[in-house]
């Protein structure tokens, strides 16, 4: 039994490997976040396969849906919407089950690719040979103790937010470091791609006169 982990698009569906096509072809089954975001990705390629929704509030009997395929002798491709799954995705936490209930029995394997991540360092002009990765500042408890501890970070810092609290998070960040120098890249990958680049004022200031809606990568 095989569990292929599977990088997709983060955006531009031409950004896809001919490894990963050809493995979401040849599984039993693709488990993925919504099976709408999914469906597009293996239409456009005339990919015709069983989906199943695996996302963040999927409890107990759809975990052990999964270990029954797996038991079968089924292969299975754990897709997220974009990107490379398990990274601040809720995939990490099927692959850690998988693995405790089959240990060796289970080949794990990985299918690189996409990464707003590696994405956004690799385009920041910033030092990337040491940084660290927070996934998406806490919504409301915690929120501010995650800001007061970038402060502790002597890395380089890369997170991601929201469309809906992008600007909410410059204020947070204005408030520490106003001088701190930030590059905020929007829609990496897709048709309004944008990269901004300057102070946590400068950027809002930016945002405001151009547009706000989008997904959200801050390396700072």
């Amino acid at each position: 039994m095989t569990l292929y982990v599977v990088a997709t698009p983060i955006g531009n569906l031409k950004d896809i490997s001919e490894r990963a096509k050809t493995t979401l072809a040849s599984v039993h089954t693709v488990l993925c976040e919504d099976t709408r975001v999914t469906r597009k990705l293996l239409d456009a390629y005339e990919i015709k396969i069983n989906v199943l929704s695996y996302h963040q509030h999927s409890g107990a009997p759809k975990i052990s849906q999964v270990i029954g395929l797996l038991e079968q002798g089924h292969d299975i491709a754990l897709v997220t919407d974009a990107g490379t799954p398990s990274i601040s995705d809720p995939g990490g936490q099927l692959v850690e089950t998988l693995v405790a209930t089959f240990g060796d029995r289970l080949r794990v394997v990985p299918i690189p690719g996409p990464s707003a991540v590696i994405a956004a360092l690799s385009v920041s002009g910033v030092s990337a040979d040491r940084f660290t990765f927070l996934g998406f500042p806490p919504n409301k408890k915690g929120r501010q103790i995650f800001f007061d501890r970038l402060a502790e970070i002597e890395t380089t810092i890369v997170f991601y937010e929201s469309t809906h609290r992008i600007l909410k998070t410059l204020v947070e960040i204005d408030k520490r470091f106003p001088n701190r120098r930030l590059v905020v890249c929007r829609e990496l990958t897709k048709l309004h791609e944008t990269i901004y680049r300057g102070t946590p004022s400068e950027v809002t200031k930016h945002l405001e006169s151009s547009s706000i809606k989008g997904e959200f990568v801050i390396v700072m």
